[in-house]
C-alpha cells in the first residue's frame, strides 16, 4: 500500500513538471520595461469630438428604394406583333 501511494505521487509529480508554470512576476516585469518603448502619443483625428464648433460633414439621406419601378405585368399583345418586332429584319436581295 506504501508503494503504490509513493509511485502515484511521483507520477503525479513527473506529470507537473512536464506542464509549463507560469511566472506572473516575470510577466509583469517584461511588460513595464517593454511600456516605455512604447511612442509618445499623437492626435489622430483633427479636431475634438466634444467641441461643439467642430465642423462636420452634413448628413444627408438617400432613400434605398428610390430607383424603383414597378415591374408588374403589362397588357398581353398579340404575340404575333411581339415576335415581328424583335426578329431581325430580312436581308434585300442586291
Amino acid at each position: 500500500m506504501l508503494t503504490l501511494s509513493g509511485a502515484k505521487s511521483a507520477a503525479a509529480s513527473a506529470a507537473r513538471g512536464r506542464h509549463f508554470r507560469f511566472n506572473w512576476p516575470l510577466l509583469a516585469a517584461t511588460a513595464l520595461a517593454l511600456s516605455g518603448c512604447s511612442p509618445a502619443t499623437t492626435q489622430v483625428a483633427g479636431a475634438d469630438p466634444a467641441d461643439p464648433a467642430a465642423k462636420v460633414a452634413r448628413a444627408g439621406y438617400r432613400s434605398t428604394i428610390a430607383p424603383y419601378t414597378s415591374l408588374r405585368p403589362a397588357t398581353p399583345a398579340p404575340w404575333r406583333e411581339r415576335n415581328e418586332n424583335v426578329a431581325p429584319q430580312p436581308k434585300q436581295d442586291r
